[in-house]
């Protein structure tokens, strides 16, 4: 073998044992005050057709299609989505609910790529408003650990965290 056919293969062993090494599992959280009680802000998390109103992901395709199954709100709602390749496609479907405490979400993305995270939302009192905090949370399989070398995904899913909750906080305010 020549030197460089050795180095070349070290590299990659290196690399490979680098990307295997990073979390096996991400989490994405931000957090901001709605000036809002905790009921209001949470009857707008847990009724999925509501979400148009403040999604930050509604307007990046204004001819993405959405299909609603199950009840309006709550524990077995369901949407599913179908949109450019920034939207791309998908189901949540909300499996846990607690009045005025808490969402959970199981995400499902099939475009532009297959995984399956969980997301929350929590909605605590402070002050005259509501401290809701987003996050997700989920499997880095290796592809995904590849892509976090290339891409800082707590900042760009974060970025849109952060408009969601800016648009709920706009959204309540209407």
């Amino acid at each position: 073998m020549s030197a460089v056919l050795i180095a070349v293969v070290i590299i990659l062993l290196f690399l490979v044992v680098f990307i295997t090494g990073r979390p096996d599992e991400f989490k994405v959280i931000r957090s901001a005050i709605v000036p809002a009680s905790p009921g209001t802000v949470f009857a707008q998390v847990n009724n999925l057709r509501a979400w148009e109103a403040w999604s930050p992901w509604a307007k990046l395709d204004p001819n993405a299609k959405s299909t609603y199954e199950g009840p309006a709100e709550g524990v077995g709602a369901i949407m599913r989505w179908s949109g450019n390749k920034k939207v791309g496609q998908g189901s949540m479907t909300i499996v846990e609910s607690r009045p005025n405490q808490l969402v959970g979400l199981k995400l499902e993305f099939l475009r532009p790529f297959k995984a399956t995270n969980t997301a929350e939302f929590t909605f605590v009192p402070e002050g005259p408003g509501t401290k809701v905090t987003w996050a997700m949370f989920g499997d880095n399989n290796f592809g995904a650990k590849v892509f976090g070398l290339l891409m800082n995904c707590d900042d760009m899913v974060g970025r849109d965290f952060d408009k969601g909750l800016a648009n709920l906080k706009a959204a309540i305010a209407k």
